[in-house]
């Protein structure tokens, strides 16, 4: 690797460097503010680098690694989910009496790892930043160890990314017996040839898609990740359900939509399948539940559902919706996991319906910043999650996936009820009780969830910018 390289590799190279300064840091003297203030310099430093790589892209950084617009884009936005990340973290962690300056290395290390994965062209680096991104969220999700709910968490994700480690890695290794190849770009090549009696390679991509089912959470792939959602902290949910599963779609929308394993009738049915399952478990589901971060968590299964209905769409239009929905989605999960760390106490999580019941009349402005978070997944005009559900059925029309795009609308019919219903109860009556959670939510947290209401309003009103930015940097 050459200079030249070094400097394409720069946003990975500070954010692996403020990782290891970090963990110095903190060998020498413990400070909670200086932590959040070293990891917040990293990541604004990784960001701004994103700039100085870009005039070099496209490049392709030995076999593992390419740096392209595409990747540099992904970059961008998974630092700033982790910005904000960091940033809500460090006020729930200030109300626990626990040791709180490791958890922003481990932040650190899982966006370099999500990062990697986005740039990934061979499977050893696919596989690498995969498992620097799990194993940080192992150690993440179980951060409050004194507390049996973030550890039962913690086992049943490890669970979970062991059983999809496996069947990635056998999978790996039958397409590698079969094609010869391990770099991505030459299998997509080799695959189009067309082989379909190559009965290795069809058993390897089976495996390979259960595998990034599993990362994904969608049905039937989903089994704990209600629980995980649930017993993880507030903002380390938050992370879980945009950095981890916006990585791993980001490689999925990279590889498998360019290759012509799509057009396979048989792989196009199993994620139409998915795709289905998903919507619909996902949203019934949801209205059986009581507790808020687990209607979120069913929440993000459907919305994966969503995203595969334009991941099967064909053209540059499919591309931009899932892209655009990507986007609209990590804004719109970053601001509702925002609230309900905000809400929560040293003791317990503000995660009860009951919990936001007459928040309006205490909180007004978090009533109204939730509400504008519900409604846009809920996909309801003037949100960036309306624009963004209305991209996702223009792709499915001009691919004539008619029958996906009627179960998408029925689907967000059911969602909606359960997203009104949280939206009706902040709303109720008040009776006697005293607020949730602070009397006052700190500077950094207003100005956090004030921007992420502000970034859904607009791109719900005008689009156009991001949309412009998506067809001049994502691949044609």
């Amino acid at each position: 690797m050459n200079g030249t390289d070094a400097i394409a590799l720069l946003p990975l190279i500070v954010l692996a460097g403020t990782s290891v300064l970090l963990m110095l840091a903190i060998a020498v003297r413990r400070s909670h503010g200086f932590a959040l203030g070293l990891t917040l310099m990293g990541l604004a430093a990784a960001f701004g680098c994103l700039w100085i790589a870009a005039p070099l892209a496209p490049r392709q950084v030995t076999s593992l690694l390419v740096i392209d617009h595409y990747s540099l884009f992904y970059f961008g936005l998974l630092i700033t989910a982790d910005f904000v990340v960091v940033i809500l973290a460090y006020h729930y962690l200030a109300k626990q009496d626990i040791n709180r300056e490791e958890i922003y290395i481990f932040f650190l290390i899982a966006t370099l790892g999500g990062a990697v994965l986005v740039a990934s062209s061979h499977f050893a680096s696919f596989f690498l930043g995969l498992e620097m991104l799990s194993v940080s969220l192992y150690a993440m999700i179980s951060y409050p160890h004194l507390r049996r709910r973030p550890l039962e968490a913690g086992i049943k994700y490890l669970v979970l990314a062991a059983a999809s480690a496996a069947f990635l890695l056998f999978g790996m290794a039958l397409v590698y017996a079969d094609l010869g190849a391990m770099e991505l770009g030459r299998m997509a090549q080799l695959i189009s040839v067309g082989r379909p009696e190559d009965v290795l390679l069809v058993v390897g991509l089976a495996m390979i898609v259960t595998g990034i089912g599993f990362k994904l959470a969608v049905v039937p792939f989903h089994l704990w990740t209600p629980d995980v959602y649930e017993g993880a902290p507030a903002p380390v949910t938050a992370f879980v359900a945009t950095v981890s599963k916006g990585a791993m779609f980001a490689l999925l929308l990279r590889y498998f939509y360019r290759s012509s394993v799509m057009t396979d009738r048989q792989v196009l049915l199993v994620f139409v399948i998915v795709a289905i399952a998903s919507m619909l478990l996902g949203n019934f589901l949801a209205l059986l539940q009581d507790n808020v971060k687990r209607i979120l968590a069913y929440s993000s299964i459907a919305h994966m559902g969503y995203l595969l209905v334009a991941f099967l769409a064909s053209g540059d239009l499919a591309v931009e919706a899932v892209t655009f929905y990507l986007v609209a989605y990590f804004i719109t999960t970053l601001g509702a996991f925002g609230v309900v760390s905000a809400l929560s106490t040293s003791d317990r999580e503000a995660e009860s319906l009951e919990d936001y019941r007459a928040l309006f009349w205490h909180r007004p402005a978090l009533a109204g910043a939730f509400t504008v978070m519900l409604f846009s997944l809920a996909g309801i005009p003037v949100t960036a999650g309306f624009i963004g559900k209305f991209y996702i059925v223009a792709a499915g029309a001009s691919s004539a996936m008619w029958a996906l795009i009627i179960i998408l609308v029925v689907s967000s019919v059911i969602g909606l009820f359960y997203y009104l219903r949280i939206v009706a109860i902040m709303y109720a009556m008040p009776d006697s009780r005293p607020a949730t959670g602070a009397l006052r939510l700190s500077s950094p947290e207003e100005a956090v969830l004030g921007t992420l209401t502000g970034l859904l309003l607009w791109l719900g009103i005008y689009p156009g910018p991001l949309l412009h930015l998506i067809r001049d940097l994502l691949p044609r």
